[in-house]
């Protein structure tokens, strides 16, 4: 392969000072050629295989390279790459370990970012799949399933259409998703033609008619505190006994008020409740009695008073959820972000972004399909969360206020990195930034007046690679900062190496050419 540089003998790979900056670096340099990145899929290169497969993006051809590795690690890597098209992760459906197919169910491991659903061929195979002794030897076929239910990568609508497909081992599915099928959908999977689907649907239909048992539910409940106490409050009928206890030990309250099974005369005793908390849930009920909703209007706790305001009636149990996640998520934190759009209710998020409310724009902030004027208008909202909100899950987010909330809320940076309307121009202001995130972004701008040279010396290591990965470096630096073990991997990652230059360095390293 040729190269610019002298020949020399490799010397021993786990010796080199630069071997692991210099493969790193070369893993993610976005101009490296496929030959190039090839080359780093020999076992000589293992340590890089994440950074490769996992965390970036990959021409076609690589991406073959990677499908057909021998190596398990390659192709779980790649399975888990969230920068990869999901039909291209799909194409490991079918591969020949199975701990590949699972950690492609799993999905991406995403701390924040949009999920991407698989393609339905690709979800249809996992949840079709049987359990071959010879190919599940590390997991089952219903672990993968169990996986794939759990990765957030079945699209809701694909859950909606599974009672009318033509294939019985996914209306057997469709049962598992019992509370989202249409009335009809769960008549028509009781009557199914086949008796696994029939017996699958009375058990899902039992079920749910068992969360209806309040004498059932009171013989489950648990005496201690946890979760699995607070979701049967919460969630199932509840018998007059449950209830006398909980009101007469003060107990469980807030979980009373939010459960929608809750006795009328019950969630009017609770409205009067000395909690705030236990009135707020009240108030935010889809069923509430409309005076007892204007006495909470008038309530002299102001959250209680808002709740109570914020959404008028008539409600859907639905779109209290919808509030109640708007109202305490702060989109602040690292949590994934999942389009949760109430189906066919356009015209209630439109009319959300008109609200007085804050919580009630942050949730129509959240509706990708938001027309532009309104997206100008919660562009300027005074509420910085729904500003935030906007940026974070709309395409039309003017690219301002999304570099705004790159610098207002670290946790979601990862997620607002792979924005296209992040700016990646007129950053110069920023490079004296106390955050080192912030000055690595301005570090990569290519339009600056000249190269972030300062930064080469920064005492963080992810703004020197920033600064030696800039393109506007001079080449005669470049070759220097190569060599300097401080600067190393972002010199690699330079666009301006040419292909020649990064064959080299894996010669140097003793890094073969496959193939």
């Amino acid at each position: 392969m040729p190269s610019d540089l002298p020949e020399q003998r490799p010397e021993p790979l786990r010796e080199h000072r630069l071997r692991e900056p210099w493969l790193r670096g070369i893993a993610s340099n976005a101009a490296a050629p496929p030959d190039v990145l090839v080359r780093l899929l020999d076992p000589a290169a293992r340590e890089v295989w994440t950074v490769l497969c996992e965390e970036r993006d990959l021409p076609p051809a690589v991406v073959d390279a990677v499908l057909a590795h021998p190596e398990r690690a390659v192709r779980r890597a790649f399975a888990r790459n969230p920068h990869a098209d999901p039909a291209q992760r799909g194409r490991l459906v079918h591969d020949r370990d199975s701990l590949v197919r699972g950690t492609l169910a799993g999905g991406p491991r995403l701390r924040s970012g949009r999920i991407r659903p698989l393609p339905d061929e690709v979800i249809e195979a996992l949840l079709t799949a049987q359990n071959d002794p010879a190919l599940n030897t590390h997991v089952t076929a219903n672990e993968i399933c169990w996986e794939l239910e759990a990765s957030r990568q079945i699209p809701l609508p694909f859950r909606r259409r599974l009672p009318e497909h033509a294939d019985p081992a996914l209306r057997v599915y469709a049962t598992y998703s019992w509370g989202v099928l249409t009335p009809a959908q769960r008549t028509a999977l009781l009557a199914d033609p086949d008796p696994v689907v029939r017996e699958a649907a009375h058990g899902a239909a039992h079920r749910a008619s068992h969360r209806l048992d309040a004498e059932a539910m009171a013989a489950e409940l648990p005496e201690q505190d946890g979760h699995h106490r607070s979701d049967l409050l919460m969630n199932c009928a509840v018998s007059r006994r449950v209830i006398e206890a909980c009101l007469a030990e003060r107990r469980n309250l807030y979980e009373l008020a939010y459960n929608r099974r809750t006795p009328a005369d019950v969630v009017a005793r609770l409205a009067r409740d000395p909690d705030p908390e236990v009135r707020a849930a009240v108030a935010a009920r889809a069923d509430i009695d409309p005076a007892l909703l204007a006495e909470l209007a008038e309530d002299l706790d102001e959250k209680v008073r808002t709740r109570a305001r914020i959404h008028p009636l008539p409600r859907t149990w639905a779109q209290r959820d919808v509030l109640d996640h708007a109202v305490f998520h702060s989109f602040g934190c690292a949590c994934a972000i999942v389009d949760g759009y109430l189906e066919q209710e356009g015209d209630w998020y439109t009319d959300r972004a008109r609200s007085e409310y804050a919580p009630m724009r942050r949730i129509a902030a959240t509706y990708r399909l938001l027309p532009a004027e309104l997206v100008e208008a919660l562009a300027a909202d005074p509420d910085p969360e729904v500003r935030h909100a906007l940026a974070c899950h709309h395409p039309l987010a003017p690219p301002a206020l999304v570099l705004d909330s790159f610098l207002t809320h670290p946790p979601q940076r990862p997620h607002l990195m792979t924005l296209p309307n992040l700016p990646r121009t007129g950053l110069g202001h920023l490079l004296d930034h106390e955050d080192a995130e912030v000055r690595a972004l301005a570090a990569s701008d290519v339009t600056a007046a000249e190269p972030p040279l300062r930064l080469l010396a920064d005492p963080e290591a992810r703004v020197r690679r920033a600064a030696a990965a800039s393109p506007l470096l001079p080449a005669e630096l470049l070759a220097s900062l190569l060599e300097d073990p401080a600067t190393a991997e972002g010199a690699a990652a330079n666009p301006n190496l040419p292909a020649a230059r990064l064959h080299g360095l894996l010669d140097r390293l003793g890094v073969p050419v496959l193939g």
